[in-house]
């Protein structure tokens, strides 16, 4: 399992700081020669700070997920009878708070998928992932194995782990269906 905070992790959460706060833009101030600061990184277009993000976002996810592959594998397909596919999945890919609450918190008991039921337990993630982690890696399997799901926002991880800060036992999907989120 990689360490969830890496150099290399750090290295992409640094840039996604950066181009959140609008790092090299050109309205940062300039450095002074000999004044000690940083020189600026030079300026970039909205398009270059926005591939940078999507790339770094997927980068991150793409990692994480090497996690996730154990169970549910390279392909998304799981494993046939014990861990669900991801891929055509319409808990994956629905609504981004029920596949939040999931890897925050983890989920146990059976759950039908594409047809197939399975009853297995699955980790709570929430307290080794941070939230732009676990944004990533949801938004990376939301779009891969012929998923086409919107992004899912660090924002919105954020809003579903404060909801359901209190949660100390993994999720049955009878209580994922009834919780409001």
């Amino acid at each position: 399992m990689p360490a969830p905070r890496s150099t290399t992790s750090l290295a992409l959460l640094s840039v996604l700081a950066l181009v959140a706060c609008g790092g090299g833009s050109d309205s940062a101030p300039a450095a002074k020669a000999g004044d000690g600061a940083a020189t600026p990184a030079p300026a970039s277009t909205p398009a270059t700070s926005v591939a940078t993000a999507t790339s770094a976002t997927d980068s991150i996810g793409r990692q994480v997920f090497m996690t996730c592959s154990t169970c549910h594998q390279a392909n998304g397909q799981g494993i046939p009878g014990t861990y669900p596919p991801l891929a055509g999945s319409h808990i994956a890919t629905g609504a981004p708070e029920i596949p939040i609450a999931i890897v925050l918190h983890g989920m146990s008991g059976p759950l039908t998928v594409e047809g197939k039921t399975y009853n297995n337990l699955m980790t709570a993630w929430g307290p080794m992932f941070n939230d732009v982690q676990v944004a990533a890696v949801l938004t990376y399997v939301r779009s891969q194995w012929g998923n086409s799901a919107p992004p899912v926002t660090a924002a919105q991880v954020a809003a579903v782990r404060a909801k359901t800060s209190a949660r100390k036992t993994p999720w049955t999907w009878p209580e994922l269906q009834a919780f409001k989120f």
